[in-house]
């Protein structure tokens, strides 16, 4: 079924197609400047509190959901999602001009995390339980019985990214932890994939509606980015919002909710150019294919990902020439890719035109455009340390298939470079066992500046596990602390609450006598395995 007959053009408010009373917008298709049908209305503020005050409502019921049932709709959810079938395909290709492997893909790792978040919930560690037992007899002091869960913060608005219209979207990781974590959600659908948005969103309203779950645990809203945006973000009923997109307009979304009455964490992920450092021993074997293996990565989905590689360094010498002249070669054969919006491919000519007037920047070699439309020639520029130490615009993201070779002569340049740099999603370093003693003195920098660190490998591709840290220091993220990939996702959605004394009979069920959900709980300091009495 073509995706068009299955769209209304309107958003869902707890389960109903509410027809915005604030404009509208479509979709575009970026290899042709297409208009696609059908038009989307969009919200006025009145209509987005209709979905706050859903998802306040719902809270109650949402946040104290059993674990089956709850492990149930993150499955329900995967499930329709793949039922969507090629309409979703076909949608999400035609508005984000990204290829059908690509889009599958991407489908592939939203219904896997969903599914990990339902294992996730049914394993139950999340919750946090900790048991002190009463101790009458203590002296001086008694002791008091002390019990503590972790238990949701409440509705959380979820602003998708425009480069992945699945993975980090309507039912991307932010949505899939926080209704993991027990949240109630609001997703801003992102205005370049209107349809997939819609489709992915009922997906989810069905889940809700066939566990027969309160309809405000999901909406999925249409408007005007920075108007409902900002209305979302300072809604009282909103206690966390998660974003992927710009600095600019996370850091929009941090101000608005630091300066309401009750502030609110945002969790933002926002810059990043992940440097990649490689070192003389790499260079060794086959500096050709490191320089080919490099222009892919920064090349890939139109250089349009968080984690593509904006900064390179490049030892100097004979063997460094080799690998620069490689790099050189591969990117004069690349042609470019269809980009998402033809905002995005202009912020990209911006940037690179920004960057090539730098002083001490040259144009190291650059491809051809490709035959659509919003498809410019990849760039690689190329500067030295100490150009790039005297000159902060260097590090301005260039969200594209664009980057800058930076070359050192020394560990030394190498180590002064990290210390300069902003915070990071990812740093790599490729060597060899004689590099070891240069990895490390940059090690322990780097774990200053990047929330993961590679080596000998390529930051684009981010694995979606229990131990995956998707996340780093400001401007990387809003929230050093927090990751936005993987299980510790769901932990920036949940906060702690200790019970003092509290009787068995009234006490939530993972803090009871019996532990009736079977969960491993910290037994006055020492884990006791599921099922075991406290």
């Amino acid at each position: 079924m073509p995706a068009d007959q299955i769209l209304t053009g309107h958003s869902i408010i707890a389960g109903k197609t509410v027809t915005g009373r604030g404009g509208a917008a479509s979709g575009v298709n970026p290899a042709t400047g297409g208009k696609l049908e059908p038009e989307y209305s969009l919200l006025d503020t009145e209509q987005l509190a209709a979905a706050t005050a859903a998802a306040e409502e719902a809270y109650a019921s949402f946040s104290t959901l059993d674990p089956e049932t709850h492990a149930a709709f993150l499955e329900r959810i995967a499930d329709n999602i793949e039922a969507a079938g090629p309409a979703l395909i076909e949608r999400a290709m035609a508005e984000t001009g990204l290829p059908e492997a690509r889009i599958t893909g991407e489908r592939a790792r939203t219904t896997g995390q969903l599914r990990l978040f339902a294992a996730v919930v049914r394993q139950g560690d999340f919750r946090g339980v900790r048991v002190d037992p009463a101790m009458p007899e203590r002296t001086p002091m008694p002791r008091a019985d002390i019990r503590q869960r972790r238990i949701p913060l409440g509705p959380v608005a979820v602003f998708g990214a425009s480069n992945f219209p699945l993975a980090f979207s309507t039912a991307g990781g932010d949505t899939a932890s926080a209704l993991a974590a027990g949240c109630p959600v609001i997703v801003k659908a992102h205005n370049a994939h209107p349809g997939t948005g819609e489709i992915t969103g009922r997906a989810i309203s069905d889940a809700v509606s066939s566990l027969g779950l309160h309809p405000g645990v999901f909406s999925l809203v249409y408007g005007p980015g920075a108007v409902i945006g900002q209305a979302l973000a300072t809604d009282p009923a909103i206690k966390a919002v998660g974003f992927t997109g710009s600095r600019s307009g996370g850091m929009a979304l941090v101000n608005a909710a630091a300066n309401r009455p009750e502030p609110i964490p945002v969790y933002a992920e926002m810059s990043s150019i992940n440097p990649i450092f490689v070192l003389e021993g790499a260079l060794a074997d086959d500096a050709e294919a490191l320089g080919s293996a490099y222009v892919t990565s920064v090349t890939g989905s139109s250089g349009q990902l968080c984690t593509a590689p904006g900064l390179l360094f490049a030892p100097t010498g004979e063997a460094g020439d080799c690998f620069v002249s490689a790099v050189a070669q591969a990117v004069k054969a690349a042609s470019g890719q269809t980009m998402l919006t033809q905002g995005i491919a202009s912020s990209w000519q911006d940037g690179v035109t920004a960057l090539a007037g730098q002083p001490g920047v040259e144009l190291l070699a650059a491809g051809s455009e490709g035959d659509t439309l919003n498809a410019p020639a990849p760039s690689i520029y190329s500067t030295d340390a100490a150009t790039f130490l005297s000159n902060d615009a260097l590090q301005a993201e260039i969200f594209g298939a664009a980057s800058l070779v930076i070359r050192y002569s020394s560990v030394d340049e190498l180590a002064d470079a990290v210390q300069a740099l902003e915070g990071q999603l990812t740093a790599t370093l490729h060597l060899a066992e004689p590099d070891y003693p240069a990895a490390r003195t940059l090690l322990p920098l780097l774990e200053r500046r990047a929330g993961r660190i590679l080596v000998n490998g390529w930051p684009t591709g981010v694995e979606v596990g229990h131990a995956m840290v998707h996340g780093g220091p400001f401007p990387a993220t809003s929230d050093s602390r927090t990751t936005s990939v993987g299980t510790l996702a769901i932990d920036r959605f949940l906060r702690p609450v200790a019970y003092q004394n509290i009787p068995d009979a009234l006490l939530p069920a993972p803090l009871q006598q019996e532990n009736p959900w079977k969960l491993n709980r910290l037994l006055d300091g020492s884990m006791e395995s599921a099922g075991g009495n406290a």
